[in-house]
């Protein structure tokens, strides 16, 4: 058995397929650097992340796929799922071994199985976008935590973007510890040192902004007398707005 050993990164990923292509040996298995390798191993390699070795995998693969299967790699990988990098190298290698395109070849498995996890992840920003709740922080950044099944912030933070041009915010991830930060000009990644106290997705009231406290009840006011209780549909309602968001929505607590 062949195995991979690469840094966990999409750059690492690439540099992989186009080591295996140098080589003319593909690996039966890829494992992170320092995993525990199986035990019928017969040979092992180490792959270096490179960015030229990277670039030139990308500008191969822009030229043979559609801009909508470009994007579909990038969800596979924001999936995080155990074997999705697999399923990614198998993806990308049939890819490139096709004469014709495979973008459309269901009755392939791992076209199929791409697709469907790529659609997941779709589906998981688009519901980020819906229910992503700021709160008005002391120093006037908004703030919103968010905890996503599947590592979407970048994939929305252009929305956020464009929707919120005129404010400074912060959206993070309490699953994976990271976040972004728009400062109205730019937008970068940051962590908090210390992220234990955001766990219920609120703020603290003293960290509040003076009249965040009243605009949030306000909002429950206005949800509130908007409700008809004789319509009440709470399946209908966890259908549309999965419950595991609820934490993090004003208008629920």
């Amino acid at each position: 058995m062949l195995v991979f050993f690469y840094d966990k990164t999409f750059e690492g990923l690439l540099t992989a397929i186009f080591d295996a292509y140098s080589r003319k040996t593909f690996p039966d298995k890829l494992l992170g650097v320092g995993d525990i390798p199986p035990l019928f191993l017969t040979e092992e390699y180490m792959v270096i992340s490179d960015e030229e070795k990277s670039g030139r995998v990308c500008t191969a693969l822009e030229k043979k796929m559609t801009k909508g299967a470009c994007n579909m790699l990038t969800h596979l990988w924001l999936s995080e799922e155990a074997g999705s990098d697999e399923l990614l190298f198998r993806y990308i290698r049939k890819t490139i071994d096709s004469p014709v395109s495979i973008e459309t070849n269901f009755a392939d498995a791992d076209v199929l199985e791409a697709h469907q996890l790529a659609r997941k992840v779709s589906h998981e920003a688009h519901f980020q976008k819906q229910f992503v709740r700021f709160q008005k922080a002391a120093d006037d950044i908004f703030f919103a935590a968010v905890s996503p099944r599947y590592n979407v912030l970048p994939l929305i933070i252009d929305h956020f973007k464009d929707r919120f041009a005129d404010q400074k915010w912060v959206i993070y991830d309490l699953k994976r510890h990271y976040g972004y930060y728009y400062d109205l000009q730019t937008c970068e990644e940051m962590t908090l040192d210390n992220d234990k106290h955001l766990l219920g997705g609120k703020l603290d009231e003293k960290l509040m902004a003076e009249d965040e406290k009243m605009f949030q009840e306000l909002w429950k006011g206005y949800f509130k007398s908007m409700t008809i209780k004789e319509r009440i549909n709470l399946k209908l309602q966890r259908q549309h707005m999965p419950k595991r968001f609820w934490k993090y929505l004003t208008e629920k607590q």
